[in-house]
């Protein structure tokens, strides 16, 4: 079986696992402490970053039936190409364009705007044993999450998915973001109606649901993280 490793709380490693359910693929999860650069994990992926998927395939000349890929979005296309029937990327081009620009937003600016800050000073500072958290940069962070939640409000309102009339890996990569700054109680839903309920749609899904029982570092999410209705 493919394996995929990962960090559960991770936005682009819960992309991946997304994108897998999606389409019903089925994999073995390995998590991966990414920071402690295992030399095993380094060799399939020198950048030490998460997620990294290792896909069985027929063998080649080496005599070897593993394909390795590094990147969250060399994965999702390399599975969107196997598996078509489920399309992610977008069917023609123009789709595929808008599909990619959103996941460069979300994966670009949210991410750096607001993910890395909370997601830093929050859990991995605690799992890197790097000091306490530095409550300037969370006030920083939600502060500027308000404008990545009315955008994501406004492509809800205009669109019956986030990329256009059908469900995207740019819904994907905004509901991996989100999802794990949710984790830590950081979204700020009622202030948002039109984000949350695109989020609510998408935290119904099947494919999300394994998402939801995920913990980390023996911290704990808010009640509602896990109720599909919030």
């Amino acid at each position: 079986m493919r394996k995929l490793y990962h960090f559960s709380i991770c936005p682009f490693s819960r992309k991946v696992r997304l994108a897998l359910a999606e389409k019903m693929q089925e994999v073995e999860l390995v998590l991966e402490r990414f920071w402690d650069r295992r030399p095993e994990f380094l060799s399939q992926n020198p950048l030490a970053q998460v997620p990294v998927l290792v896909d069985k395939v027929p063998k080649d000349a080496t005599g070897s039936n593993e394909f390795t890929i590094a990147d969250s979005n060399a994965i999702c296309e390399y599975l969107d190409d196997q598996y078509p029937e489920r399309p992610l990327m977008g069917e023609t081009p123009r789709a595929k364009a808008e599909v990619r620009r959103l996941v460069g937003w979300f994966e670009g600016k949210l991410y750096s705007d607001v993910t890395v800050p909370i997601l830093s000073e929050k859990i991995f500072k605690r799992l890197t044993r790097q000091g306490s958290p530095e409550p300037l940069r969370i006030r920083q962070a939600h502060d500027a999450i308000h404008f990545h939640m009315e955008y994501i409000g406004w492509l809800s309102e205009q669109r019956n998915w986030l990329a256009g009339d059908a469900f995207s890996i740019a819904d994907i990569a905004a509901a991996a973001q989100l999802s794990s700054l949710d984790y830590f109680g950081d979204v700020p839903w009622e202030h948002h109606p039109a984000a949350k309920e695109w989020y609510a749609r998408i935290k119904s899904r099947p494919s999300f649901r394994p998402l939801l029982t995920d913990r980390v570092g023996g911290m704990s999410p808010p009640s509602y993280y896990a109720n599909l209705d919030f």
